[in-house]
């Protein structure tokens, strides 16, 4: 057997506090660092529920707790609401162009200026331009960034995975002035639509909490899957 062929090792982080629940201690279960994965292999961590930030390819493996939710939609069968509807009419006028996943200093401006406005208290909040690109790119990973623009101006950029049967939101950040267009709600839309046009099936939203209120607004998107007892089952039907 090959050492590309044996499984990757698992570890397990020590327990640190939770980013999203107040109070909870939270565990990770992680990739070994040291192994690269290819695209078939990195794509059936995340259709066991793992997510990556640069590198890590993890998931929440906490100690009587099982509130983050792995969840993704399933692009065909989408029914967006009235609001969402609304959303994406009001902005027709953007052209989203591909990108690939390099260092931009207008990109990187725009994503301060979106943590410095949305997430001030966040440790994301840092002027550190090798952090920043290693939060969003990867080696192992095929990757793009998706500008949002509007007669040449950047308002948000979308960044995903590309996996054998879907994409996977990994992030997006956009201008914080632009509130009126519902930049975030904008950028999942679009993923759906892209995801579908690319003839995928999923479009893989990380995890969903419940009691999180940064993480819990991923429900509004339906039918939406989740991950549950290691498969995949539907949370909620289409509107």
């Amino acid at each position: 057997m090959t050492a590309r062929e044996t499984k990757p090792d698992l570890y397990l982080s020590m327990p640190h506090p939770c980013s999203y629940l107040p109070g909870r201690m939270s565990t990770i279960l992680f990739v070994d660092p040291q192994r690269l994965l290819n695209e078939g292999e990195y794509g059936a961590f995340v259709r066991r529920g793992f997510r990556r930030s640069g590198d890590l390819v993890y998931r929440p493996h906490c100690q009587g707790c099982n509130a983050c939710v792995a969840v993704r939609i399933p692009v065909q069968a989408f029914a967006a609401t009235r609001g969402q509807r609304r959303v994406w009419n009001r902005n027709r006028d953007i052209e989203v162009v591909e990108k690939p996943v390099r260092f931009d200093s207008e990109h990187f401006d725009l994503y301060r200026r979106y943590q410095a406005g949305r997430h001030p208290e966040s440790g994301m909040n840092d002027a550190d331009p090798q952090k920043y690109l290693g939060f969003l790119s990867s080696r192992q990973v095929d990757s793009a960034f998706f500008e949002m623009r509007v007669k040449g101006r950047l308002l948000g950029v979308a960044v995903a995975d590309v996996l054998p049967d879907g994409l996977s939101a990994v992030y997006t950040f956009f201008d914080p002035e632009a509130r009126q267009r519902g930049l975030g709600v904008y950028a999942i839309l679009w993923e759906i639509a892209e995801t579908a046009r690319r003839g995928l099936d999923f479009l893989y939203l990380g995890y969903w909490i419940a009691d999180a209120p940064k993480m819990a607004y991923k429900i509004n998107y339906r039918p939406l899957q989740a991950l549950i007892g290691g498969h995949w089952v539907q949370l909620t039907p289409a509107d």
